[in-house]
């Protein structure tokens, strides 16, 4: 199915607001010179997120969000991102911040980094941050 899919791997989430979600993502990306055509969300624990980013990227830690990207012309996002709900949870109490605002934070980043946005060097990372903290600011819900 085209368009934005949230699903769970080995934990039982539910997304709150799902539409406004969909519509709050959509519109960053239209805003930023892209469409969505396929984003699929995985939600899953942090072991899963593990074995995955061993696999695929043989790093051996946790992490928040592991993004796939399946897009085939410029513009187009297309993707499978995989969301540890263990990181956001953790991460949400270590920055003292809501759940929800971790998770969107982590929706969106996923979304950015579609769109070229990096994260390796101290100023991709300040760029990154601030996209973040600006689409954030965008949510009506």
């Amino acid at each position: 199915m085209k368009g934005i899919n949230f699903f769970c791997e080995d934990v039982e989430f539910i997304m709150n607001d799902e539409t406004e979600v969909k519509q709050w993502i959509a519109s960053i990306a239209m805003q930023e010179g892209g469409y969505i055509d396929n984003i699929n969300y995985i939600f899953c624990s942090d072991d899963y997120l593990h074995k995955i980013n061993l696999e695929y990227l043989a790093h051996d830690t946790l992490t928040d969000i592991i993004t796939f990207d399946n897009s085939e012309e410029e513009g187009s996002l297309s993707a499978d991102i995989f969301v540890s709900i263990d990181r956001v949870s953790e991460n949400a109490k270590l920055y003292s911040k809501s759940e929800k605002n971790e998770l969107h934070r982590v929706l969106i980043h996923g979304v950015l980094h579609l769109l070229g946005y990096m994260d390796k060097t101290k100023e991709e990372i300040e760029e990154m941050r601030t996209k973040e903290e600006y689409s954030l600011s965008l949510r009506q819900f």
